[in-house]
C-alpha cells in the first residue's frame, strides 16, 4: 500500500494532481478541498488511498489525514465508490460532513450532486455510530476526528493480529463508551484483547 506521496507538483487540476516523485509521475485523484490546499505549492505531500479494481489501479490523494479517514469511511458504505466519495468531499468541508453525519442530516447530504435519498440514508445509518464521527469534545481540546482516528488505528492493529473485525468493532465501541474517549491507541488494543 502507498501511504503517501511527496514530491514536486508537476500538474494540478481540480480533479487530479500529478506528483513527480524522483522522476516518476503519480496521477492522484483529489477533491476540490485538497485542490484548494495545493494551489500555489511547488512541493507537496499527499496522504493516499490505493484502490485496486479489476480494470484499474486508482490512487486517491488528500492534503490532510482527516480527509483521507473520511474517504475511507465513505467508501465502506454500500453503494459509495471512490468517485462518489470524492464528490461528497468536494461538496462539503470535512468538519461539516462529520457534523452532518452525526446529526443525521440526510437532507443536507441529498443536496450533494449524485447523492439520492437511499444513499444519504445509508451514509447516516452506517457512519453515524462510528466512534468520534462529528462529535467534538465539549472542552474543545480534541479535534472532531481524533477519537475516530484512534479507533481506526486500534481496529487496524487488532485485525493485523488476526482478530475478527465485527467483534473488535463492538469491543472498541464498548471500551470507548465505558472508559472515555481519551484512551491512547495502545491502551485500546490491550483492553480489546483482554475484554471478553
Amino acid at each position: 500500500m502507498i501511504a503517501f506521496v511527496r514530491g514536486k507538483l508537476a500538474q494540478l487540476d481540480p480533479t487530479f494532481a500529478i506528483v513527480d516523485c524522483g522522476g516518476v509521475g503519480y496521477l492522484v485523484r483529489i477533491s476540490l478541498n485538497t485542490y484548494s490546499h495545493l494551489r500555489g505549492q511547488e512541493e507537496v505531500r499527499l496522504f493516499t488511498y490505493l484502490q485496486v479494481r479489476e480494470d484499474a489501479h486508482v490512487l486517491y490523494g488528500f492534503s490532510r489525514q482527516e480527509e483521507q479517514s473520511l474517504f475511507e469511511l465513505l467508501i465502506s458504505v454500500s453503494g459509495v465508490g471512490g468517485n462518489t466519495a470524492l464528490v461528497i468531499l468536494s461538496s462539503i468541508p470535512p468538519d461539516d460532513l462529520r457534523l452532518a453525519i452525526a446529526s443525521g442530516d440526510e437532507l443536507g447530504l441529498k443536496r450533494i450532486k449524485g447523492i439520492g435519498p437511499k444513499t444519504a440514508a445509508r451514509i447516516v445509518l452506517e457512519l453515524r455510530d462510528k466512534a468520534g464521527v462529528g462529535v467534538p469534545d465539549t472542552a474543545g481540546q480534541r479535534q472532531p476526528g481524533d477519537q475516530s482516528r484512534r479507533r481506526q488505528e486500534a481496529l487496524a492493529a487488532l485485525m493485523t493480529l488476526g482478530m475478527p473485525k465485527p467483534e473488535m468493532e463492538k469491543r472498541l465501541d464498548k471500551i470507548l463508551q465505558e472508559q472515555g474517549s481519551d484512551l491512547p491507541v495502545e491502551q485500546l488494543v490491550k483492553l480489546a484483547l483482554r475484554n471478553n
